[in-house]
């Protein structure tokens, strides 16, 4: 073996750089259509999953809803509370996945979303893309995929490893949830880079992104003017979603407001127009210099 055998290659695999092993063929998702949510932490990722999610099933679509972070709190408001993670019930047979019946790893959430809780490793241990792989390989064993028409990872915070970009192996569309501020507009740059990345090799592409929790989305918009980006859907700071989680429940199951209503709504036109597609979005995303000249400064 010559002395440089044992290098990695690390160009022309999932981006520049990058070590990632490529997803093995037989974990393919087939006959769904598959959404990959992701934002800057504690933007409302699970609210705009679990809203979406609800979306779809009010249209007539068999849904599965996979959360994909250690707090496992992705889908407590589709079911009223939280579930033990698919790591942890692994653990409880000591990694016999045989053992398990999908009733011991899947519950059916409002409007019969199928809800998952993949977990993560310990904090400090493990990668996060290793859980979602044995998650989607127990759901394939179990024949849990056959019958879903839609599929949404929510996806723990940021994309800054391979490990959190582990669902874009398995995605249609990419969608982004940010805020009408710079710190959620500079996340969501470095999330269009790491998709960008994955398009390489697998189908995964971007959708777009929701303006979240934002009265405006001007800073929004003109970023994605600059990049070549769509906003898909706005929703404004309403307390009513706040509301919502406190309650356990999704806004389809809240009383009819007016507020309720329109958010109810945003979402439902959300729904249809990822069920119906979306143009595969390319931006070019910018040098962290060229960010804050844009957005960071007066």
């Amino acid at each position: 073996m010559s002395p440089r055998d044992d290098i990695p290659t690390l160009r022309g695999q999932d981006g520049e750089g990058s070590v990632q092993v490529h997803q093995d063929p037989s974990m393919k998702i087939e006959g769904a259509k598959v959404f990959s949510v992701y934002g800057k932490g504690g933007i409302g990722k699970s609210t705009t999953s679990s809203n979406l999610s609800a979306a779809f099933a009010r249209m007539g679509k068999r849904v599965l809803q996979i959360g994909c972070d250690p707090k496992h709190d992705s889908t407590f408001t589709l079911t009223g509370q939280l579930q033990p993670t698919v790591i942890d019930i692994l653990k409880e047979v000591d990694f016999h996945a045989e053992e398990l019946r999908p009733e011991d790893f899947v519950t059916e959430g409002w409007g019969g979303v199928k809800c998952v809780e993949a977990g993560g490793p310990p904090a400090g241990t493990g990668c996060g893309g290793y859980v979602v792989g044995q998650t989607v390989k127990l759901l394939k064993q179990h024949h849990m995929l056959e019958d879903t028409d839609v599929v949404i990872f929510d996806v723990l915070g940021d994309v800054v490893c391979g490990g959190f970009a582990a669902p874009l192996q398995h995605a249609d569309r990419a969608v982004i949830v940010t805020a009408n501020d710079f710190d959620s507009i500079y996340a969501m740059n470095r999330i269009i880079a790491a998709v960008q990345a994955k398009s390489n090799n697998y189908k995964v592409r971007l959708a777009g992104c929701v303006a979240n929790r934002s009265q405006d989305t001007d800073e929004v918009d003109r970023y994605c003017a600059e990049v070549g980006f769509d906003r898909i859907a706005h929703m404004p700071d309403f307390d009513a979603i706040r509301r919502s989680r406190l309650k356990k429940k999704t806004l389809f199951e809240m009383p009819d407001e007016d507020d309720i209503q329109m958010a109810r709504a945003e979402y439902i036109r959300l729904a249809e127009r990822l069920w119906k597609g979306t143009d595969p979005l390319a931006p070019a995303p910018m040098e962290d210099r060229d960010i804050f000249e844009l957005l960071g400064f007066d």
